[in-house]
């Protein structure tokens, strides 16, 4: 009998469009873009205020650094996620001022004497990586290749682990409380725990629509109980201005100096191997398709928002992992999603007293919502590592040195103390240096060595992946045009790696027994069952 086709080709062009590109209700990206924005903004407001607090600036610039911050994320959020030419990756990627620019900026400052001054050479330092990253956007994205599955999950694992922490700090009352008795204090801790464990039951009982919004119900529940028991403060929102605009170059146009210059380059390498995990990564949750050109576009997006910190008194910008980890909670794959929430950053830059409200909410509640998407982080990282056959001590070599490097800067600080004042300023960020690691070690076993490396199989994905990725927790499954349907006997089974093969006269059969061990060949030279790893 001949085989009929599984979907008429009228009846396709007719189907709904992928989940990134679907537009949602008004109503619906509203909440769901300002779950967002709660989700980003104490990441994004915690940059200026270390860096603002490290080159002693005043009280006033700090608000006008984070207001600045807040517009441009704003902007270069809606750049990433609506594109234009091939600015931008079209996929949900909130943006953010990249941790790893963090150290290196300090150290770049407080060597032009600090304060004001210092943000200058700064500023001139952003500019210019900016431009240098959108320019290299190209070419780095043909390096893909050298970026496998082990490298992708490795990093995205690296920063989950790495980020968790600083939720836990929130969770025990914030950074800045360390030293003091109120830094892990059971009512901090009680904050944190009650604000997770009002997720969990969200996701685990709510419906649909609520399950979607169970870190913004989370985060609104958390503050409401705070503010019955008088542990929140809002007398900064009677104190903010309604309205103030961050004018180009407000504190003076920039210094460029030479080894500032190659510090913050160097720094955008390596927030562009972050990028590259970034979108790697919402493509595995969201099932499109990612290829060089998707990353050169998300590449040139960071350089394009770089160079616009640069000019409204910002610094350089990098797709947020948090707001991954929440895209993979809400299972709310809309990019315009991401436009929305850029659209509520823009007001906040230009509304010192909406923003003041959102800067109200406890660090424990935040801290509490932080862990779970933090975690979510380094899951999507595992999910790529599950493509890898870590029994191969040299992918498990790749992943164990690259954990224990990420781990050294907060674990031995004195180790970086000793370091020359340039090379701590790059290396000392557990982001920065496991990342760094991994891409070596990969050079150094699979790339050097001519050993193929596996990649990811993207049309699997697309064909597994969205039909479960746009439905929100708790919600049945619809039929999706991109899913295999189980009715169908025809539908594809490759996607299952360990199901035997007929063709296959090494495969197990029913009731007999396992036939000889594969012999050594092309692709299987030390012999033994297939697991998807190309051989040397």
């Amino acid at each position: 009998m001949a085989r009929v086709s599984r979907q008429d080709p009228e009846q396709f062009s007719q189907q709904r469009a992928h989940p990134v590109d679907e537009v949602l209700p008004a109503g619906k990206l509203t909440l769901y873009g300002f779950q967002h924005v709660l989700a980003f903004y104490a990441g994004a407001v915690v940059v200026p205020i270390i860096l603002g607090n490290a080159l002693g600036l005043s009280r006033a610039e700090l608000v006008y650094l984070i207001n600045a911050d807040l517009l441009t994320c704003g902007v270069a959020s809606i750049i990433q996620a609506l594109g234009v030419w091939r600015i931008g990756a079209r996929l949900p990627l909130v943006q953010g001022v990249t941790f790893t620019a963090v150290s290196p900026m300090i150290a770049i400052g407080l060597g032009a004497g600090g304060g004001t001054a210092g943000l200058l050479v700064v500023y001139g330092a952003v500019i210019t990586a900016g431009m240098a990253t959108f320019l290299f956007a190209p070419f780095f994205s043909k390096l893909v290749k050298y970026f496998p599955p082990i490298v992708i999950g490795t990093i995205l694992t690296i920063i989950g682990l790495t980020l968790i922490p600083q939720g836990l700090k929130d969770a025990a009352g914030g950074a800045q409380l360390i030293g003091h008795p109120e830094y892990g204090d059971p009512k901090n801790l009680a904050y944190a725990l009650g604000t997770l464990l009002f997720i969990l039951l969200v996701v685990r009982f709510g419906k649909s629509h609520l399950s979607s919004l169970a870190v913004l119900l989370g985060l609104v529940a958390g503050t409401g109980v705070a503010w019955l028991l008088g542990d929140v403060d809002f007398g900064g929102v009677k104190n903010a201005a309604w309205f103030g605009v961050s004018t180009p170059f407000h504190y003076g146009m920039p210094k460029f100096e030479l080894f500032p210059i190659i510090a913050m380059v160097v720094v955008m390498l390596i927030t562009m191997v972050e990028t590259t995990g970034d979108v790697y990564a919402i493509g595995e949750i969201t099932g499109k398709k990612v290829d060089n050109d998707t990353v050169a576009n998300a590449l040139r997006a960071d350089g394009v928002a770089t160079v616009l910190g640069g000019i409204l008194n910002s610094f350089p910008y990098v797709a947020f992992a948090e707001n991954i980890g929440l895209v993979r909670m809400s299972k709310v794959m809309s990019r315009f999603v991401v436009v929305a929430a850029g659209g509520f950053m823009i007001v906040m830059g230009l509304l010192p007293k909406a923003g003041s409200v959102v800067a109200a909410i406890p660090h424990p509640v935040l801290g509490g919502a932080a862990v779970a998407m933090f975690g979510m982080v380094a899951a999507v990282g595992v999910q790529i590592l599950g493509k890898v056959d870590l029994r191969e001590e040299r992918n498990a070599l790749i992943l164990a040195v690259s954990l224990a490097a990420a781990l050294l800067p907060n674990a031995v600080e004195p180790f970086f103390a000793r370091m020359p004042e340039d090379v701590r300023a790059v290396l000392n960020s557990g982001i920065t240096l496991g990342s760094l690691t991994a891409v070596l070690l990969n050079l150094f076993f699979n790339v050097f060595t001519r050993r193929k490396t596996m990649e990811i199989d993207w049309d699997e994905i697309e064909g597994d992946e969205p039909a479960e990725a746009h439905v929100p927790f708790g919600a049945p499954a619809p039929a999706a045009p991109y899913a295999p349907q189980a009715a169908d006997p025809y539908a594809p089974q490759a996607a299952d790696p360990y199901a035997p093969q007929a063709a296959d006269p090494y495969a197990p059969q029913p009731h007999h027994r396992p036939g000889p061990p594969r012999p050594p060949g092309p692709q299987h030279p030390q012999g033994g069952p297939d697991w998807g790893i190309p051989g040397h």
